[in-house]
């Protein structure tokens, strides 16, 4: 976990944990999301709420559930307000933090199933935190209202026809074909 921000703090101790599943829900409240609206550039979160299951195999934790939110996004052509709905199922494997040896400068490479692990304290896990960046993985990096096209043609932005490699195919077709009329 990112130790950014504690916007949304759900801690849950290691040792309430074992093989069998513990079942947990947690919701934002309105001062939580409008933080994390901030944190992560949205109009609103009207919602963020999470259902999981936590299972503790020696110091690993495995998490896995469904982030539902309802948030409210800025559309990347004409700034209109853009809602959506997200129901997104995740899972995360929560490991201690590894050992550092002071003054080591050294990088560490991740293997691509280490890629999905949160790093925790050793005593407790946030899935507060671990629900807030699942959110966030699960925007939508170009969200847009309706009427985009037509703001981004009057701003000249053309479109990927118009910009493409095809459309500069027809463009040379076109140039070639009128200069054989003359």
């Amino acid at each position: 976990m990112s130790p950014v921000a504690a916007e949304f703090t759900r801690p849950v101790g290691i040792d309430t944990l074992g093989n069998t599943p513990r079942q947990i829900a947690v919701e934002a409240n309105e001062a939580e999301r409008t933080a994390l609206a901030r944190r992560f550039s949205l109009v609103a979160i009207d919602r963020l709420a999470a259902d999981l299951s936590l299972v503790r195999t020696g110091e690993s934790v495995t998490a896995w559930g469904t982030v539902h939110a309802v948030v409210t996004q800025s559309c990347v052509a004409s700034g209109e307000p853009v809602e959506a709905t997200i129901d997104a199922p995740f899972e995360i494997r929560f490991s201690p933090e590894p050992e550092s040896h002071p003054g080591s400068d050294e990088e560490i490479e991740l293997s691509e199933a280490e890629c999905d692990v949160v790093f925790y304290d050793g005593v407790a896990l946030d899935v507060g935190e671990a629900v807030a960046e699942t959110l966030a993985l699960n925007l939508d990096p170009w969200p847009r209202a309706p009427g985009a096209d037509e703001a981004l043609r009057e701003a000249g932005i053309k479109s990927e026809e118009e910009a493409g490699p095809f459309a500069a195919l027809a463009g040379l077709k076109e140039k070639l074909g009128s200069g054989n009329k003359g």
